[in-house]
């Protein structure tokens, strides 16, 4: 019944977990879930407030354009002048996404024929895997390994494979592992993109949720980066937007064109109230964002060092809403997985979901109160892991 590229598609490992969840829900535990990296705090009011406004206007309630409003991609261009010291062009170097996974995915079909390959992350956000399968292309596996900071060798890919390959998949500050990268690391990527005339997906989501002193550079910022790629940036987990679904991609001005061509086939564009919601989001005060750092920064550290005590392995991250921790020795990310969920009631995901060098370690998200994450904690500890 299927085509087979749905079923080449491993299962998608979120729906996964929501189903086993759900069957522990009905034995009546109660469950703390740091599975889905999904924010808990509410969108700010005046993000709010000017959907609310827009929303009335009839002249909101017709198609919008496919590239998005003008004045949500001159925002854009704003915020990254401000924010990254980049500057883009509205008019052709920024393009308006229904979220930045929508972008993502069919990024590949607008590069990729049947055949094509794609350097994949290994461990990654399984998007860039599953968009590149349903393009019938071959997703190359480039590993992040904690010995290598969870970067990419670039130098250690195969010089064939480099060759063929059309598309880098990547993604600083890091999921699943929060790993951060400075630029001389963006300076390497271009390089290598140059030498093997390969276009550059960088996704970006957690740029601004950044801790002690650290500050996530744009690719964009790296000379030479406009001519071989694109930055994927959300309005998802900066300003708890993850429902509106609203995003941008900025950048080669080609690329950008190359999926806005895919996109005028497959949907109508981003509903312009969202769009006036994401203006008030880009240009009103960032003193909101300020506050959901300060928030995770607590539950970081709370969760840190209770893992800690009870006698896990686990690294303090300096960007992003997640913890990538060591499974105890004797346990694989699933088995480890699913003996916190059936005893302790907790949910986080296997790190193998995210591929095979994510075995070893499951991700924790920050997408619960302080409260719940000290409960965690103690649950934790009482299991003697």
């Amino acid at each position: 019944m299927y085509a087979k590229r749905i079923k080449s598609l491993p299962p998608y490992l979120f729906a996964e977990i929501d189903e086993r969840k759900r069957e522990v829900e009905k034995k009546g535990v109660d469950i703390i879930d740091l599975g889905i990296g999904d924010p808990d705090l509410p969108t700010p009011p005046h993000i709010v407030e000017a959907a609310c406004n827009a929303a009335k206007d009839p002249s909101n309630h017709r198609y919008p354009s496919y590239e998005g409003m003008l004045s949500f991609r001159e925002a854009v261009a704003a915020w990254y002048k401000q924010t990254k010291h980049v500057t883009v062009d509205p008019e052709d170097e920024v393009l308006t996404l229904i979220g930045s996974k929508e972008g993502i995915a069919h990024s590949p079909f607008a590069f990729l024929d049947p055949g094509d390959i794609a350097l994949v992350p290994d461990p990654a956000y399984p998007v860039y895997n599953n968009a590149t399968v349903l393009a019938d292309a071959t997703p190359y596996p480039v590993p992040l390994t904690e010995e290598h900071e969870f970067k990419p060798d670039l130098e250690s890919i195969d010089g064939e494979v480099a060759k063929k390959a059309k598309i880098l998949f990547l993604s600083y500050p890091n999921n699943p592992t929060a790993a951060t990268v400075e630029r001389s690391f963006f300076k390497e990527v271009v390089d290598f993109a140059h030498d093997h005339d390969i276009i550059v997906l960088h996704d970006n989501p957690y740029s601004e949720l950044t801790f002690d002193g650290y500050e996530a550079p744009s690719f964009m910022a790296v000379k030479g980066a406009k001519e071989v790629g694109v930055e994927f940036g959300s309005l998802s987990k900066t300003y708890n937007m993850t429902g509106w679904r609203i995003g941008f991609a900025v950048g080669n001005a080609e690329i950008l064109n190359g999926l806005r061509l895919v996109k005028t086939n497959v949907d109508s564009g981003t509903f312009q109230a969202v769009q006036i919601a994401g203006i008030a989001a880009l240009t009103g005060s960032q003193d909101c964002v300020k506050r959901n750092v300060a928030i995770y920064r607590e539950r970081r550290d709370i969760l840190v060092d209770g893992l800690s005590s009870a006698g896990m392995e686990v690294k303090k991250p300096k960007a992003t809403f997640y913890l990538w921790v060591k499974v105890p020795s004797g346990f694989s990310s699933i088995r480890f997985s699913m003996s916190l969920l059936e005893r302790a009631g907790i949910v986080v995901t296997p790190g193998v979901g995210f591929g095979k060098y994510g075995e070893g370690f499951v991700r924790f998200a920050l997408c619960v109160s302080a409260e719940r994450l000290k409960e965690a904690c103690e649950r934790i500890k009482g299991l003697n892991v």
